[in-house]
């Protein structure tokens, strides 16, 4: 089964400032082991990158938009800009995944109850296998719950219909 790893949001504003993204050097650090096997194994790559509006600090173009310089995308990845929760609204995601003839899709990254979890729900509407990387994505608190509660709930709420789980260290691309 065809395979490409997206890796939705991975920008450096999330992870500064006074409130960066939850467990944000574990996240980098899962996610450059799975982008690293990926790389062995030729697998595409695919960055979904977010672009805010007028002074956000992640409008295109400023230093907090960039993708994470620990998981820098090489030339042959692909880089598709986004302006929704959903990675592939308005975007040349899907033509790419069935250009490539993907059939099955592994997502990780930056946040959980928005674009993680509308990609996901939507790669598995459009067809494709979900696999999402367990400890491969992450958020922040919100008013009502602890970042670790969004993921454990998304995790749960997720892995029981949408997507398959599979923790980093787990995730293979020869099956």
């Amino acid at each position: 089964m065809k395979t490409a790893l997206l890796i939705i949001d991975m920008q450096v504003c999330n992870f500064e400032g006074s409130a960066p993204v939850y467990k944000g050097r574990n996240l980098l650090k899962n996610i450059s082991s799975v982008i690293a096997r990926a790389r062995n194994t030729e697998i595409s790559v695919i960055y979904i990158q977010h672009c805010g509006p007028e002074g956000a600090i992640d409008e295109p173009g400023t230093p907090g938009w960039e993708i994470h310089p620990v998981i820098t995308p090489r030339q042959e990845d692909i880089v598709i800009q986004k302006y929704h929760p959903d990675a592939f609204q308005d975007t040349s995601l899907h033509h790419e995944l069935e250009s490539a003839h993907i059939q099955r899709v592994i997502i990780a990254g930056i946040q959980t109850e928005y674009c993680i979890d509308t990609t996901c729900r939507r790669a598995y509407s459009l067809g494709y296998k979900v696999v999402l990387v367990k400890d491969g994505h992450s958020t922040w608190d919100t008013n009502h719950f602890t970042a670790p509660q969004v993921i454990a709930h998304h995790n749960q709420v997720l892995g029981g219909w949408f997507a398959e789980l599979k923790e980093a260290d787990k995730i293979t691309f020869d099956d």
